[in-house]
Parts: structure tokens; sequence; C-alpha cells
């Protein structure tokens, strides 16, 4: 074990060992069904788009493009692996016989809250994954009453949409996008719009039998490099850790009001179990703390191009190579990914994907908290 695995255990092994006394939250859940945007898509754009994501995309762990936007696990992979599930098929993949029994994944890169537009990077926004979900429930409890046991080894029964996990994480595309074209107070003004399609979005899964809901508000988007490389050249507009201000203000008041309006769903809706997860505070502490933890670049991007001090630019993205100013260039990944917290000025390293699983599972960073039912210890699975 490397030093900054070592590190990393001793962090996770600190957090468990002074975890507080908090409600409990049942963590045997038969499936899960996830909806969100890159941070949790595990194929659906690439499949949906018919779009090529080649290594070094996935070259940790999976060895190969596991068309993940990242260079091996996502936050969900960590968690699946915890709660004892699979890793979630993406729901668009009809190849390599995915197998939906324990759930699917409907979440798509580029997706946002709102209505995608002509110009969206991804069509498949959150109403559209929730109508999708229902496509594929009806579907599937379709298959399954037709053609006795011939598919039980592939979709899940009933009983598991109404006992499932219900995770979300999306928001960030809408407010990120909104700055190429609103000015921050504007952008600070379309937050309750935003949310009230969310909210019609939980109604919508509630309607369908969801009662456990997992909800992960939006991280520090002024702390990604392609935010920082195009908001950012006015050192003025940076904070103390060199993120750019408005974008992290934004963020801030995104989820104040995404905290508030779980509080009042689950108000609303006594029989469902709403837990909010504050991925703000984890990678914000990581950010900030970042040599602690064991990595040395908190804000530079490991796979990209231009060097120091971001290896950004927006004209190229991870893997390609292409022709920019007269010169043909590569964006390379770096030599040690678990160095970085950055994959590729938009997305975290594997190595910092499993540091945010960790603190999520500590449960004290959830409203509500669930640190004394964790049933679980975070494992090292280099």
């Amino acid at each position: 074990m490397n030093i900054t695995k070592m590190k990393i255990f001793y962090v996770i092994l600190y957090f468990i060992m002074y975890i507080q006394n908090s409600n409990s939250i049942d963590f045997d859940y038969p499936s899960a069904f996830n909806f969100g945007d890159s941070n949790s898509d595990t194929g659906d754009l690439v499949a949906g788009l018919g779009i090529r994501l080649d290594l070094p995309n996935g070259q940790n762990s999976f060895k190969t493009s596991s068309q993940r936007f990242c260079d091996g696990r996502l936050v969900i992979d960590f968690l699946m692996d915890e709660m004892d599930l699979p890793f979630l098929n993406p729901y668009l993949d009809s190849l390599g016989l995915p197998n939906f029994k324990k759930g699917c994944n409907f979440a798509a890169a580029g997706s946002t809250i709102l209505p995608a537009n002509p110009t969206s990077v991804s069509p498949f926004s959150f109403d559209l994954q929730i109508s999708q979900f229902i496509r594929f429930k009806s579907r599937a409890l379709e298959l399954l009453s037709k053609t006795g046991r011939k598919y039980d080894k592939y979709l899940p029964p009933l009983d598991y949409y109404s006992e499932g996990l219900y995770m979300i994480d999306i928001g960030q595309n809408d407010l990120a996008g909104a700055f190429y074209s609103k000015t921050l107070d504007q952008v600070l003004a379309s937050i309750p719009s935003i949310l009230e399609t969310f909210e019609a979005g939980l109604k919508r899964l509630y309607e369908e039998g969801g009662r456990n809901f997992w909800i992960h508000n939006t991280g520090p988007l002024g702390c990604l490099a392609q935010n920082i490389a195009k908001f950012g050249t006015d050192s003025t507009k940076l904070d103390e850790f060199g993120c750019v201000s408005s974008h992290n203000q934004a963020a801030k008041l995104f989820n104040l009001q995404l905290h508030a309006l779980s509080n009042k769903f689950q108000a609303q809706f006594p029989d469902s179990s709403v837990t909010y997860v504050d991925i703000f505070s984890i990678k914000s502490n990581l950010i900030a703390n970042y040599s602690r933890f064991g990595f040395e670049k908190p804000l530079m991007a490991c796979c990209g191009v231009r060097g120091a001090p971001l290896n950004y630019d927006s004209r190229i993205t991870c893997g390609q190579t292409k022709v920019l100013d007269g010169i043909s260039v590569t964006a390379k990944a770096c030599n040690d990914s678990s160095e970085y917290i950055n994959w590729d000025g938009i997305h975290y390293t594997e190595a910092a994907n499993q540091f945010v699983s960790s603190q999520i599972l500590t449960g004290k960073y959830s409203d509500p908290p669930f640190s004394d039912q964790m049933p679980f210890f975070l494992s090292l699975k280099f």
C-alpha cells in the first residue's frame, strides 16, 4: 500500500471511529434506480447518442473504457458495492446482456433538471429519465407476467419498486450551463423554477411506488477546471482556494433550497424516506484540505493539455487528438491519477470518488444522519 492509499485508509478509519449517534436508515435495499448526470452515468449517454469514450477513460479498475467519464469507478459504483448491490447497468445499453434484476441506471452525462433544448449536451432531462423509468417498470412487469419465470433472473419483481432505493444526483448542468448566457443574479433567480421541475419529478416517482429517496446536492462548481478556465481569468473573481466565487454561490443557494424541498417532501409524504446528502461540503472539504487527504493537485485536471495550472482546454476532451493552433496535440492522462482530485476538468478521479463515497457512508453529511446504523466499513478495493 503506497503513502496515498495509507492516508486515505487512515482518514476513513478516523471518521468511522468518531461517528456520532443519529437517526436510523435502513440500507437493506433489494434494488436501486438512479437518475442524474455524468456524476453517476455508467454508460447511458454513450449508448444513447452512439458516441465513443475510449481510454484513458476507465484505465483504472476496468482496464478498458467503462463508458464512464472517469479513470475508474464513480461514487455510485462505490455505494452500490458497499450496499452489496451490483454496478447499475445503463438503461439504454442493450449490449452485453445487461441484468436489471437489482435496478437500473437512467443517469446520462450532460443531463439537466429542466427540459433539454436543441443545444443541450444530453436530451435525457430529469423528466425524460423518469418517463424512461416508468416505461422500464411497465415493460418489465409485463414481461414477467406473460413469460412465467423466463425473465426472473433479469428483471425486478413488483415489490422491488416500492422497497428499492431511488438515488438522484442532478442539477450541476442547469447551474453551470446558465452562466454562459446569464448573470449571477439571473442564475440565482432561476433556481426556484428549476427546483419546481425537480419536485414534480419526485412526485412522479412517488406515484409510481417509490418511497426511499436519496438526494445528492450539487458540488462546488466553481472549483472545476472547466469553469475556472472560462470564468476565472480575473483573479478577483476567485476565492481563497482558486475557485470561481459566483458558481459556488449559486451552488450554495441551490443546495439550500434543495434541502428545504427535501424536508417539505418528507413532511408531505410521511410514508416516504428522504435522505439529503451534502456532497458540496464533502467536496469542498476535500479541495480545501487536499494534502491532508493524500492528494497533490486540488484543481488541475489529470487528463488534458496545456499543463499547469489547470491542464485544461475546452476545445479538446480527454483521450482526443486534435490540431490546436496549428499543432497536433493529444489530451493524455497524468502518470498517477490518485494524486489528482479532478480527472478531465469536469469530473473527479476514481481516487477522489472513493474519498467522497467514504464520507457519504459515515452518515454525518446526511439529513437525517445514519451513522449509528451503518452496517459496513468502506474497504479499499484498489
